[in-house]
């Protein structure tokens, strides 16, 4: 069974679709992502957490945020802090670098 990884940031627009194009091709885990503000261009449902096997979000205030808006989807839920900052383009080598290396030990 493939791994269900959720990465989340704060508008899905920069971080957590460059980490969904990074490991979409990766075996052996299926990968999703979303953003938590309003204005978000995929903005996170409780499906997509129910979903996800490990959610990965870009900064503490992610988890933050994920807490106070999710709290009861998120029981039994493992949320890892990646401590990325907005600081990156779309598909940035730093970025992908980045997320590559935080994210290493938690593909199969």
């Amino acid at each position: 069974m493939e791994k269900r990884l959720l990465f989340l940031c704060s508008r899905n627009r920069l971080r957590s679709p460059t980490a969904e194009a990074v490991f979409s091709d990766h075996p052996g885990v299926e990968v999703d992502s979303a953003g938590l503000n309003p204005d978000a261009e995929v903005l996170l449902s409780e499906e997509q957490i129910e979903w996800a096997d490990l959610i990965l979000v870009m900064e503490p205030v992610h988890r933050d945020r994920l807490n106070r808006n999710f709290g009861r989807a998120l029981a039994g839920k493992r949320i890892v802090v990646l401590n990325i900052r907005d600081d990156y383009d779309y598909m940035d080598p730093a970025l992908i670098s980045l997320l590559e290396s935080r994210c290493s030990q938690y593909l199969p």
